[in-house]
């Protein structure tokens, strides 16, 4: 188990600095999945992407317990553009995916959450 848990350490690395540095690559991404009642989209997709950026670099250091706190709020902060992408047609269409999709998608943040949960026990 030890084996599985280092390598779930350095999969979320890479998964976390990769899309949070997506965030500031391409925003638009981002944005088309944010629900239209959210303020200040850009500067959200930057703030996310910076923490996803910092966290996911910190579950390698010794500061990993409060990196998987730091992911796990992070994750539950961007769960309604889950929602949001799961009702809306036109995030979907920008996206390029089918509402099933969208649907098979949101579960995964449980999954996420839950190795983060497992990482923040050190």
């Amino acid at each position: 188990m030890k084996y599985v848990k280092k390598a779930t350490i350095y999969l979320m690395t890479f998964f976390y600095v990769k899309v949070g540095t997506d965030h500031f690559i391409n925003p638009d991404y981002f944005i088309s999945i944010m629900p239209p009642y959210f303020p200040w989209k850009l500067e959200a997709i930057y703030i996310s992407g910076f923490f996803e950026v910092i966290f996911g670099v910190g579950l390698l250091t010794k500061y990993r317990k409060y990196s998987a706190w730091g992911l796990i709020i992070l994750l539950l902060a961007v769960f309604p553009a889950n929602i949001y992408l799961i009702e809306s047609q036109e995030a979907q269409n920008a996206l390029g995916i089918t509402r099933e999709t969208a649907i098979i998608r949101a579960p995964f943040q449980l999954l996420f959450l839950g190795i983060a949960y497992w990482h923040s026990k050190a």
